[in-house]
């Protein structure tokens, strides 16, 4: 029998149509089922929160299932493993997964990642080190890939994966980084904190003007975390043989119906554009090359990590409506 015997989960209790809101999770007591071969009772401590998951809540098929009626959600989460039927993983180490939400998680052995706290907090593989931060390092070494002298546009850039991504096009040689945030204190911190070189408020003017005063000779690489009207300015700004990371699309995740695409799309041939997107699943297998390569970045402070932390399982639907406002700055956090 497993050593704690019951704990709690957040589980959907409804789906959305349009905004979600705390009546759609419900807070549930469950029995922690007895562990079988290869399996590993986790007691997780940190989980993350992500955009990503509001597409996952109605019932439409996509890259991942959506989650199902009166079952647990599920997410990135790290913890401790309190209980092993597996040779492989002992009792008392540190693993990443995928069944956040919960404040105890039985997982296959192979489906938990060790993680080592001597290189970083444990919290950081949930964002500079997790999958957060590997978004950003692909998207700007692999899908629009940053050269010396480029000048890149980052949406969302306040956020998790922009924040990051900010940084790493400095640290891949772009010349100019220029960041959209929400709101005065967002807009400050993209300069302050993550050291980007101009930071617009998309709150303040239409994103577009903004964009093209503050390059009018163009962009080179853009990030897309937001789509809309960030998407459509990127387009006016981005010069030949552009690059357009597609990573994600914020703007539409509440969207009831069909989203229209971008005004006068022909501008991506008559510019020779390269506009491809990305998902991180399909690179998991760049982790521990990631890791070794950014963890001393994080160390010695070259990359500034933040996170927005709310406390509390019971927290977390909350916590998650509030990545869908904005609310955050870096990556969102539950501490369970």
């Amino acid at each position: 029998m497993s050593i704690e015997s019951q704990g709690h989960e957040i589980r959907l209790a409804s789906r959305p149509h349009g905004e979600a809101s705390a009546e759609n999770f419900q807070l549930v007591k469950t029995d922690i089922p007895q562990l079988q071969t290869g399996e590993v009772l986790v007691r997780n401590s940190w989980m993350s929160v992500d955009p990503y998951m509001r597409a996952r809540m109605n019932d439409v098929p996509s890259y991942l299932p959506p989650f199902q009626i009166d079952q647990p959600l599920e997410g990135s989460a790290i913890g401790e493993v309190i209980a092993s039927e597996s040779p492989e993983v002992e009792v008392g180490t540190q693993v990443s997964h995928f069944a956040g939400w919960r404040s105890h998680a039985v997982v296959g052995a192979s489906d938990v990642i060790p993680i080592d706290t001597s290189l970083a907090r444990p919290e950081d593989y949930l964002g500079a080190l997790g999958t957060t931060g590997l978004t950003a390092y692909i998207a700007l070494k692999e899908t629009a890939p940053v050269e010396k002298g480029d000048v890149v546009f980052i949406s969302a850039a306040a956020g998790a994966v922009g924040s990051v991504a900010g940084q790493l096009a400095r640290h891949l040689g772009a010349k100019t980084v220029i960041g959209s945030a929400g709101g005065p204190v967002k807009r400050q911190r993209l300069i302050d904190d993550f050291g980007f070189d101009v930071a617009l408020d998309y709150r303040a003017a239409p994103i577009g003007e903004q964009l093209a005063q503050a390059a009018p000779d163009g962009i080179d690489v853009y990030v897309d975390n937001v789509g809309g009207d960030h998407l459509e300015a990127a387009l006016d700004a981005i010069r030949i043989n552009g690059r357009i990371a597609l990573v994600g699309a914020i703007s539409s995740y509440n969207a009831t119906g069909s989203v229209p695409g971008p005004r006068d799309f022909a501008r991506a041939i008559s510019k020779r554009l390269s506009l491809r997107g990305m998902l991180v699943l399909d690179h998991m297998h760049r982790f521990p090359q990631f890791v070794q390569e950014v963890a001393p970045l994080i160390a010695d402070g070259t990359w500034k990590v933040t996170e927005t932390v709310v406390e509390g399982l019971e927290n977390a639907p909350e916590a998650f409506l509030g990545v869908l406002r904005g609310d955050n700055t870096g990556k969102m956090l539950v501490r369970i």
